[in-house]
């Protein structure tokens, strides 16, 4: 931990509550916005590279625009898409910023809009710059040219920001300026940063690059007319659009090192593709149509398991390498948490995610969109279940190795899903495998009511086991399908809200928060079972946790209303998609295998 007293800087812009924080991406990255305007957290010119704006978790780097006036803040996103409305209303006037990174986007470099709009009165706002890049450790050097865009180096990044020219540095090196709007009158803000040299590139044109965006955005996401919440539907995708690379992968999150509970030890680093994430956004994105992000979550998938074969690793980075070792950072951290770097699962095998792989390619085949390289994927996912599924593995929740019953039953849902799609033979030997999964599961993992529990040594319920009978690992009206849900309903939930499983004896919310996740698992397994009040009752609650940006962490704090852990977490946005469009049919009847 460092210990030294923060910068001017770091007063000015504090960490927010997570559920202030808007979400800015383009697919190659992500930005979050607070409500001063400040954009503190950007990874560039990637998701897993280092930060060039660390202020969340205690670095230097922000570039912020606040009304000078004292104000309240509110705020929207565009419908359908990733641009950001920052709404200010102060004792004299109200004005709003348009926010967005340009879409179609560019690996090597980005591009951060912001556009001023005062309204019927005069408005003044205070625009900061600072761009420490490596986590705070680089200091930039800016000089203007002669167009009036200044010119910015930090490390290996190569900056240009227009619209600032008569912006003047401070003893920190910062860039400030104080603008004063008049009645109606609009300005625009660019920043473009590059790995590369943009000598000789012409600057962005801000007009231009709005255009091509809110264009992208058009294109990019469905109204989702044949979904339960048809809005939510539409940011739940566009949320896991911009998290995914174009053609390529989805991070699980934008962020690193936010605590799931203070000084708990719990901070992790999620700017990396897990593959059972990804499958779940796939399976989200297939539901009643073959959506752009099915196909690109079974390439990328299909790329990882024909390279590593059986010694495919549960994430990967965004260009399909290894994710990083683990190491901490000498930062102070969002409060309660540690700026954490890497991730841990390198090295580990999760047995559940060759399940959620096959059912991700049941659905493509749903729609007849299985290559010949994905056939030899699912040949090698099927013979790695068929070697692997009797011994230890770390399991959903990535803890100690152990004969998970999650990531059992998740392989069968898998093969009986993969089985309706597949030649005579290979089907009947992916339900030879999956029938005698079962039974040993059966023999080894229910407790004497007859529900799943966590392995054979844990009696616990888990939440998570709900989802592999959602994805019709057994029929709903299967006694241990009936007696699980029972065992969740009467020990994981409490207020509206499900827990994951209970870490300790302690009550519900005090080990850790609800579970977002497997509240909307919760509302899937009613509908599956027909309790079609219930479903709508879970999903209703689930997708009411978020703040005025409508974005979602792994976790919710019931007793505070706050959100907790890394955010926005992909696999809840996925699993709130799926929810919706599935609650629109009142069935799962289009889902089962088959």
């Amino acid at each position: 931990m460092n210990d030294s007293p923060p910068t001017p800087l770091g007063r000015e812009y504090p960490p927010q509550s997570l559920r202030d924080y808007a979400l800015l991406a383009d697919g190659h990255r992500g930005a979050l916005i607070g409500p001063r305007g400040d954009v503190s957290w950007l990874c560039a010119p990637r998701w897993d590279s280092a930060a060039m704006f660390s202020q969340l978790i205690g670095g230097r780097g922000t570039f912020a625009i606040t009304p000078v006036d004292t104000f309240v803040w509110g705020g929207y996103y565009e419908p359908g898409t990733l641009i950001w409305v920052s709404r200010w209303t102060t004792t004299d006037c109200h004005l709003q910023c348009h926010e967005a990174l340009a879409t179609p986007s560019d690996p090597h470099t980005l591009v951060l809009l912001r556009h001023v709009e005062a309204g019927t009165q005069p408005a003044s706002i205070d625009v900061t710059l600072d761009i420490c890049a490596e986590f705070a450790t680089k200091r930039s050097s800016a000089s203007r040219d002669e167009s009036g865009c200044w010119i910015i180096d930090a490390g290996d990044l190569h900056c240009r920001f227009s619209g600032a020219g008569n912006a003047e540095l401070d003893s920190e090196g910062v860039l400030r300026l104080r603008l004063d709007l008049g009645p109606g009158q609009e300005h625009d803000f660019v920043l473009e940063v590059s790995d590369r040299s943009l000598n000789g590139c012409v600057p962005v044109d801000a007009a231009t690059a709005w255009s091509s965006t809110r264009n992208h955005w058009a294109q990019a996401v469905p109204e989702f007319e044949r979904s339960a919440a048809p809005r939510d539907s539409r940011h739940a995708y566009a949320v896991l659009r911009g998290m995914t690379a174009p053609g390529g992968g989805m991070v699980a999150a934008a962020t690193l090192g936010l605590p799931e509970r203070a000084n708990a030890g719990k901070n992790y680093d999620y700017r990396y593709v897990w593959l059972r994430d990804q499958a779940y956004a796939g399976i989200a994105a297939g539901v009643t149509e073959p959506l752009p992000l099915l196909n690109e979550a079974v390439a990328f998938s299909t790329a990882r398991v024909l390279e590593h074969g059986d010694k495919l690793s549960p994430a990967y980075r965004i260009d399909g390498t290894s994710a990083p070792h683990e190491q901490q950072l000498d930062l102070p951290g969002y409060p309660g948490g540690t700026p954490i770097v890497g991730n841990w699962v390198r090295g580990q095998f999760q047995l559940d995610a060759m399940g959620e792989l096959l059912q991700l390619y049941a659905t493509s085949a749903r729609h007849d969109h299985l290559t010949s390289d994905d056939h030899n994927a699912i040949t090698t996912v099927i013979s790695t279940i068929d070697t692997k599924w009797t011994k230890p593995d770390a399991g959903i929740w990535e803890l100690n190795n152990d004969w998970w019953t999650h990531s059992r039953l998740s392989c069968v849902a898998g093969l009986r899903a993969i089985a309706a799609h597949a030649p005579a033979p290979d089907a009947g030997s992916a339900l030879t495998l999956a029938d005698a999964i079962l039974a040993e599961t059966s023999k080894r993992c229910l407790n004497p009511d007859g529900a799943w529990r966590q392995s054979p040594t844990n009696h616990k319920p888990d939440a998570a086991l709900l989802i592999p009978v959602v994805r019709g690992a057994l029929p709903p009206e299967d006694p241990r399908s009936r007696a699980t849900l029972a065992a969740v309903m009467r020990d994981l939930t409490q207020d509206g809200y499900v827990y994951r499983f209970r870490p300790d004896e302690r009550p519900l919310g005090e080990a850790e928060g609800a579970f977002l996740m497997c509240g909307f698992a919760v509302s899937l397994a009613h509908l599956q079972a027909g309790n079609t009040s219930d479903a709508f009752r879970w999903f209703e609650r689930g997708r009411a946790a978020p703040g005025s940006p409508g974005l979602l962490c792994e976790e919710f704090d019931v007793r505070q209303r706050q959100l907790r852990g890394n955010m926005p977490q992909a696999f809840v946005h996925a699993m709130l998609l799926e929810c919706s469009q599935r609650l629109d049919t009142g069935a799962m009847g289009d889902h089962e295998p088959g």
